[in-house]
């Protein structure tokens, strides 16, 4: 609210990439037949996939908009801010959206100048690593390591003691080294596990000898991951971490697995898959590929285009007609209306002439005749 309350332009930053929902506030609204929601993955490939989508797209929105988040944040902006205009008013009014996706990496869509794909900006080459880090990754030969780390949100220390105990015994009968971010010592680990309570990650993901990251599924982890070509098995736990892990699989940069399965047995075979198999690793190397390869980075796109909405107070020229359109209009449902009383009027007139014809050629009772 801050940037309103000061009459100021703003600029809203998209952390988990493309939203549909806000795509369609900004004017462009995109098709369920093929663009899934934020934190639902339907397949749509398929009809019923494409009929769950297109529900979602629906009601998600609708939800948003009518049930319980605008209304109720409404409400209280109300109370402090009662002169502001509607919140649905102003979310149209964003001069630039910086989106943490990319389409090497994610769904490619149609996008409006003012949405600026961003993603990766944090990501960077690797630097050289501390010495006892080096020497532990390069000791491990050509076997390799695994690096295991659950984020900075969700902390080794919440794991689940019975998943904990998994992870622990898979380790320990793996011939790999294990590099294991984990806040505190944990008892009962074999020699070849190495815990940090913080660690360079992408420092670790770009040296040769990691051969696979175990993560959370997050959007920023995986982004690193791509970006230095290590493949994944995700533990996805909220938000749009099961949708990335579909990803992951899907375009075969990886596997992703769910708690509720886990058993030590699926942890050795899932890292044996992804360690051996070479797949993963090309699949990961190609989309790597693609995504460095870029006229300009992430981060001077966000400061160029930063720049220019300043430059040109709110760059009005950036925003499409279409964000100011009911969804009446935008459907041309509309238009549809008009077409559909012009065919109703015709075929009345038509009626009526043809009724005039009859009569006047053949007689009203043959008119009536024929009609009864």
């Amino acid at each position: 609210m801050y940037p309103f309350v000061h009459e100021m332009l703003f600029i809203t930053i998209a952390s988990a990439g493309m939203d549909p929902r806000q795509s369609a506030t900004l004017g462009n609204v995109l098709s369920p037949a093929y663009v899934p929601t934020l934190f639902y993955e339907a397949n749509c490939e398929h009809v019923f996939g494409r009929f769950a989508n297109t529900v979602t797209s629906i009601a998600k929105p609708f939800y948003w908009r009518n049930w319980e988040v605008i209304p109720a944040v409404q409400k209280e902006i109300n109370v402090h801010f009662p002169d502001l205009p509607p919140l649905l008013e102003l979310e149209r009014n964003q001069s630039l959206v910086l989106m943490n996706s990319h389409f090497s990496t994610d769904l490619t869509v149609p996008l409006l100048p003012f949405q600026v794909e961003v993603g990766g900006m944090h990501c960077r080459p690797a630097k050289p690593l501390p010495e006892d880090l080096r020497s532990w990754i390069e000791g491990a030969g050509s076997a390799g390591v695994i690096y295991f780390s659950l984020g900075s949100i969700t902390k080794g220390t919440t794991l689940p003691t019975k998943y904990r105990n998994m992870f622990i015994k898979a380790f320990s009968k793996l011939n790999k080294r294990i590099l294991w971010k984990f806040e505190t010592d944990l008892e009962g680990i074999s020699e070849n596990i190495m815990i940090k309570p913080w660690l360079p990650q992408q420092d670790i993901l770009g040296h040769p000898n990691v051969k696979v990251f175990i993560s959370h599924g997050g959007r920023l982890s995986m982004q690193e991951s791509l970006y230095h070509g290590t493949p994944m098995v995700t533990l996805p736990l909220f938000g749009d971490q099961p949708i990335n892990g579909a990803r992951v699989i899907a375009n075969g940069w990886g596997l992703s697995l769910n708690y509720e399965d886990l058993s030590v047995e699926l942890i050795i075979s899932s890292l044996e898959e992804v360690t051996n198999n070479a797949t993963y690793v090309e699949n990961v190397v190609k989309t790597s590929r693609l995504y460095k390869d870029q006229l300009t980075s992430p981060v001077e796109r966000a400061v160029f285009w930063t720049e220019y909405v300043i430059r040109h107070r709110g760059a009005l020229k950036l925003r499409s007609p279409a964000a100011s359109l009911s969804w009446v209009q935008l459907l041309l449902l509309d238009v549809l209306t008009l077409f559909l009383l012009v065919i109703i009027l015709s075929l009345i007139i038509l009626h009526w002439i043809f009724k005039t014809v009859v009569s006047a050629v053949f007689g009203i009772q043959y008119l009536k005749k024929k009609f009864e």
